[in-house]
């Protein structure tokens, strides 16, 4: 902390993480290396199937490459912080790394949110409108829907963020979490803030729920068109490519809505990182065996994936 005028300021703060003793810390990061290293895996090798296939060339396994894609750039905004942290006696982040880190983390979560009401779109033209799928929904138009999705995500935050920035933060430093998230930092300002409080709850209010809404409305008319498909394996395969993507929005949005239309509205510091640590770090880890445990394709394409490696291991 340094002084101006003759009052401290913060030049640093310190991210608690999960407070306890060192053997323990020890084992929480064995553990969260060995998970992150699966999350990489596991998404990396969805990213590499739909490269190397050429049948996997279509918007849904290239919406799904991009979302496996952003799953490993959201991991690597807290899990290797984490595992820093871990180690360290100190556990320290300098001013600027926390909101950068508050900056990309809110970004990531917030291109999740894009990319999913466009998955559930491509599928709602794909069972719905069969025959104009393939003219409105090529690889051209899914590309550049995917690059607005991303960039509009990274538009939502710079002003809220800038925002806080500029609060006066005096002490105490100490974040009880393990990312830099706008409840507990807004908590250690020395002034109130109930305006920029109250723009973050709505920003993050209105791209859960706006987003949420296209999802379920487009479910919805995907699960009308379904009921009226006359054969039961037709309905099979639709429920089946529909369900992986309603249980991954599922876990999502759940653990997102407990966590921010109210960011400070009083969830115990526990509950805050249990519920962040589930959406941040353990869907990205099982999303991909969501994806892939019931979809034929996509497992001929990680067996030629696998196969591959070994090929290239063996020479």
């Amino acid at each position: 902390m340094k002084s101006l005028s003759g009052v401290s300021t913060v030049t640093e703060f310190i991210l608690l993480s999960f407070p306890c003793s060192k053997e323990v810390q020890v084992i929480l990061f064995m553990l969260f290396l060995v998970s992150y290293i699966l999350t990489l895996m596991g998404n990396g090798a969805i990213v590499c199937a739909v490269k190397l296939d050429r049948r996997l060339h279509t918007p849904m396994y290239v919406l799904l490459a991009n979302f496996s894609f952003l799953e490993i750039c959201y991991v690597n905004t807290t899990i290797p912080s984490m595992l820093k942290n871990f180690l360290s006696e100190t556990k320290t982040i300098s001013f600027m790394a926390c909101f950068f880190q508050f900056y990309f983390f809110f970004s990531m979560g917030t291109t999740e949110t894009f990319i999913l009401p466009l998955m559930a779109f491509d599928r709602y033209l794909a069972i719905c409108q069969p025959l104009h799928y393939p003219v409105i929904m090529n690889n051209h138009l899914c590309m550049n829907l995917v690059a607005l999705c991303w960039v509009t995500a990274f538009l939502c935050y710079p002003i809220p963020i800038y925002f806080i920035t500029q609060l006066p933060f005096c002490g105490p430093n100490t974040i009880d979490h393990f990312v830099c998230d706008p409840g507990p930092l807004l908590a250690l300002s020395c002034i109130p803030a109930p305006g920029i409080e109250l723009s973050c709850s709505i920003l993050s209010s209105l791209i859960i729920f706006i987003t949420l809404f296209f999802i379920l409305g487009s479910y919805t008319l995907v699960l009308r068109a379904v009921l009226r498909v006359p054969s039961a394996a037709g309905r099979r395969k639709a429920f089946s490519t529909c369900g992986s993507h309603l249980a991954v929005v599922s876990l999502f949005y759940g653990t997102l809505m407990i966590m921010y239309i109210s960011p400070t509205s009083g969830n115990p510091g526990g509950i805050q990182k249990i519920v962040t640590l589930f959406y941040s770090s353990v869907t990205p880890l099982i999303n991909p065996l969501i994806y892939s445990l019931r979809n034929k394709d996509m497992i001929a394409a990680l067996r030629k994936v696998h196969m591959c490696t070994g090929i290239s291991q063996s020479k």
